[in-house]
């Protein structure tokens, strides 16, 4: 009985032994974390974003010095007091400066730019109504020689000056010509000093108040009037008026004339006429070559005729402003080339090269010898 027992318990210690034997580890897998993992937060780190990238829009780099050495960060627009000196810093090593073009004009010794190791400066002593306008610095980018502006570190304010005196921004011109496009809106630029300012547009003959209804005619205190489609019932002579909220008594601006416009923008519209085609030695000659184009658009003219360089000539440059139809205006630009005493060697092609800012034209003729 005890033999049949022990043998029992034996084998029951060999059935043990062997299950333990078989137990394997499991092999972890590639990659897998080897520390059990507590509870403690792990804070996410995403990737940064950059501001352009983000689509934000880039701070100003134009700041306003105020007083106690406390700085103003400049946006769209701002007011002034006349009379008290502005100081304006705009940040980095190398910057360029844009400013009502009156100032530079006249040389004006009230304004001062300089430029310090880390930001350039911009004073202007004694401000008044006319220094009304925009203010802009930029970053300049320069590759050796070359340099460029660099138009995404660029900033730009417009600075009124709010005289109570002068109402709107004085011109040197005491009557302007404002030249009406069809393709283009045109602007009538009676500016003021203080965007608070109630301005109205009115016509001299005949005289009444024209409706700002946003649509046609829209204002704005930066520009003036702006009519956005010009036609021929728009032509004629205009101005503007001013209330002041201190004041019962208007101000009125600067005259202006409306002239409406009948050529298209393009390159010279040109032809050419000899005063005789046909001349016999010893005559006298002239050929004109004729441009009609835009009234503001200035246009310069070369020749080349036979006796270039072995005869004297005479040229004579002109322009005026004509009107063609009704109520179109037109400027006709000439140059007269006048050949004296007539020589064998004046006899051939005359051309004549005419350029505006669109494009060159040439146009010619001959002349003979009348046999």
């Amino acid at each position: 009985m005890k033999l049949w027992l022990f043998f029992t318990l034996a084998l029951l210690w060999l059935e043990l032994q062997n299950g333990v034997c078989q137990q394997v580890k499991r092999k972890k897998e590639d990659g897998e974390n080897r520390i059990r993992p507590g509870r403690k937060r792990v804070k996410v780190r995403y990737p940064k974003v950059k501001e352009k990238e983000a689509g934000s829009k880039s701070q100003s780099i134009l700041t306003q010095v105020l007083d106690k050495g406390r700085f103003l960060r400049l946006g769209e627009s701002l007011s002034l007091s006349p009379g008290k000196t502005m100081e304006l810093r705009c940040k980095g090593t190398n910057i360029g400066w844009a400013y009502p073009s009156y100032l530079d004009t006249f040389n004006d010794n009230r304004l001062s730019i300089k430029q310090h190791e880390r930001y350039s400066q911009l004073i202007l002593s004694s401000p008044s109504a006319a220094d009304t306008g925009e203010y802009s610095c930029w970053v300049v980018l320069c590759d050796g020689q070359e340099c460029t502006k660099d138009g995404e570190s660029t900033s730009a304010t417009y600075i009124y000056f709010t005289d109570k005196e002068e109402l709107f921004v004085p011109s040197a011109i005491y009557f302007e010509i404002i030249y009406l496009h069809p393709d283009k809106p045109a602007t009538v630029p009676c500016r003021v000093s203080n965007p608070k300012i109630n301005v109205s547009l009115h016509r001299e003959v005949p005289a009444k108040e024209i409706a700002v209804d946003g649509t046609q005619i829209s204002y704005n205190p930066m520009k003036g009037f702006i009519i956005l489609n010009p036609s021929p019932e728009h032509k004629g002579a205009y101005y503007c008026k001013a209330n002041s909220t201190t004041k019962t008594t208007s101000q009125i601006s600067t005259k202006y004339q409306l002239l409406y416009v009948e050529v298209p923008s393009g390159p010279p519209f040109a032809t050419i006429e000899a005063s005789s085609n046909i001349v016999s030695g010893g005559d006298i000659f002239n050929v004109t070559c004729t441009v009609l184009g835009e009234p503001e658009m200035n246009v310069s003219f070369s020749w080349r005729y036979p006796g270039k360089g072995q005869r004297p000539v005479s040229i004579h440059d002109s322009w005026r402003l004509i009107n063609r139809g009704v109520g179109h205006t037109t400027r006709i630009s000439q140059s007269v080339m006048i050949v004296d005493d007539v020589e064998t060697i004046d006899y051939g092609k005359y051309i004549c090269t005419t350029k505006n800012k669109h494009g060159v034209t040439l146009v010619a003729t001959t002349v003979k010898s009348h046999k």
